[in-house]
């Protein structure tokens, strides 16, 4: 306790002023107020707390009209299922609703679409010439909202419960309410037009897909037929289908060889036999003179074999012979030299040649046969081989007419899906509601930030107002000071109030108010010049104030 401590005019207090001095220990523990006192500080500590929380209520509320108004404009888009039941057409765009969304939405807030959109309706024409065009674009993607709409749901293809997006939403936030329309509805109509564009590009391309690999398939049959024609070309008499063919052959050139040997040995017998009966009967059948003729003929061969022309013996043998000559033309009987006349002789040795003819055919034959054989073994041998190739070109044909047949298919399948695409009968976005002409901001929240402005006003000053109490060592009047040193008081003097005092309190405020004065002066001056027109912010803070009051 300061001894003599004088109380200000304004905070006297029965208008006394007390002197009392005592040590320190006497004073007792102070934080025990009750609610009197916490009424007499407030009532005190008045001005303390009324400029703090005045000045930031004053703030809050200022900055509350100064902040732009932000309209937001909003368009919901219905996921629908396609119209036709998949048990007669399946759709061939696998990727689900949520994976196309996201791709959707990455597409649309790239940052070449949204320059478009930023040039075409001129868009943040403040900070476009200040800022990098990577910040306006962050800035519009940052004012872009999408929301989805999530339900449970029974997924058709694999027939389990599942969360699936229904729905979704796309807004934008902006200034002028007309253009965040325009730019809401241009959103929606990029989120429906680039759906279609994705369902039917992928439709399209898996159809293409398929009908090029169907004709990479049907290309390598042709190529794959050839090569099995040129096969068989080549290996004309030993494919396998022959197989059998050229056994059966084979055992009936066996059995013609056997035939064939049978038939040979049977003639060369039926040569022999004519052969011995053909020695045994002679060539000619005419009287003496002839067979005379004849073995004259024999004697003067075996005479000239040992004896010289001029010999009697050889000269009179020619001499016979020469006479029986003559004889046998006269009677017409002479047969050409060495030609047989006897009929049986003849017939024997007609007979005879005859069997050697078939014996001579049969052996062609037989040669033929042998031939034939040889070549039909040399098949059957290669057929294994030739038939290993073979099943495996057609095994590679099979496989290739299978897979083009399920190409095929699919292809038709994918060409009566694209048409589903086509005709928008599949998955589609519908817009259920569009984009609205915004009729209120919905920021700032301006009774939002003038209440939370009311609450760090009251803190504020409440604030300040404790830390000049708490560092206030004074004591205001006889019954605090009795309660804080529990020690009678034994006289008081009330203060006195001189004229020259009271001038001197009036100077002191006329200063405080001049100050007050131009300091709000000053501050309307630097906010007019520096920050916003006072015309211009009393038309919007009319404007704001009939908005939220309406």
């Amino acid at each position: 306790m300061k001894f003599g401590q004088r109380w200000p005019e304004d905070e006297m207090q029965d208008g006394h002023v007390i002197f009392l001095q005592f040590p320190s220990e006497v004073f007792v523990d102070q934080n025990n107020l009750s609610v009197n006192d916490m009424l007499t500080i407030v009532s005190r500590r008045r001005w303390y707390i009324m400029i703090p929380f005045l000045v930031v209520f004053s703030l809050a509320t200022i900055i509350a009209f100064l902040i732009p108004s932000q309209y937001r404009s909003s368009s919901t888009i219905l996921i629908e299922d396609q119209e036709i039941p998949r048990e007669y057409v399946s759709t061939n765009v696998t990727s689900y609703a949520d994976q196309r969304l996201q791709s959707i939405n990455q597409k649309i807030i790239g940052t070449t679409r949204l320059l478009e959109m930023i040039n075409r309706f001129n868009l943040y024409a403040d900070i476009r010439n200040k800022k990098p065009v990577e910040e306006v674009v962050a800035k519009m993607r940052k004012d872009i909202k999408f929301n989805t709409i999530n339900a449970d749901v029974k997924d058709p293809r694999t027939g389990q419960a599942a969360q699936a997006t229904i729905a979704f939403s796309v807004s934008y936030d902006g200034k002028n309410p007309a253009v965040v329309q325009q730019i809401a509805s241009e959103l929606a109509s990029l989120y429906l037009a680039e759906n279609l564009q994705v369902r039917q590009k992928q439709s399209t391309g898996t159809a293409r897909f398929m009908e090029d690999e169907m004709n990479s398939v049907q290309t390598e049959l042709a190529k794959i037929d050839s090569q099995i024609a040129a096969y068989k070309q080549r290996n004309l008499n030993t494919l396998p289908e022959l197989y059998q063919l050229n056994l059966q052959m084979l055992d009936n050139l066996d059995r013609d060889v056997r035939q064939s040997n049978e038939q040979l040995r049977s003639l060369r017998e039926k040569e022999g036999y004519l052969q011995s009966e053909l020695n045994s009967i002679p060539t000619d059948s005419a009287n003496q003179d002839k067979t005379r003729l004849n073995e004259v003929r024999v004697r003067l061969i075996d005479l000239k074999s040992r004896l010289s022309d001029k010999h009697p013996d050889v000269i009179k043998a020619k001499a016979e012979i020469s006479e029986l000559t003559k004889q046998l033309r006269g009677t017409n009987r002479e047969t050409a030299e060495g030609k047989p006349d006897n009929p049986s002789y003849i017939n024997f040795q007609s007979q005879l040649a005859s069997t050697r003819a078939d014996i001579a055919s049969v052996k062609r034959q037989l040669e033929e046969h042998t031939l034939k054989r040889e070549g039909l073994r040399k098949r059957i041998e290669a057929s294994p081989h030739v038939e290993e190739g073979y099943k495996a070109m057609i095994s590679e044909r099979n496989s290739l007419q299978l897979k083009y047949d399920d190409l095929s298919k699919k292809f038709m399948e994918a060409r009566v899906a694209n048409g589903l695409e086509k005709g928008q009968l599949g998955e589609r976005f519908t817009l259920i509601d569009a984009a609205r002409l915004p009729e209120k901001p919905f920021s700032p929240n301006i009774p939002a930030i003038i209440l939370i402005g009311f609450v760090l006003g009251i803190g504020a000053g409440c604030g300040v107002a404790a830390i000049k109490e708490h560092s206030d060592c004074s004591v205001y009047s006889i019954d605090e000071l009795v309660r804080s040193t529990r020690i009678s008081v034994l006289g008081a003097v009330p203060e006195i109030v001189t004229d020259l005092d009271r001038a001197k309190f009036r100077k002191r405020r006329q200063r405080v108010l001049a100050s007050a004065f131009i300091s709000m002066a000053s501050l309307l001056a630097m906010f007019h010049f520096l920050i916003m027109d006072l015309n211009v912010f009393w038309a919007k803070f009319i404007r704001k104030l009939v908005m939220y009051t309406s």
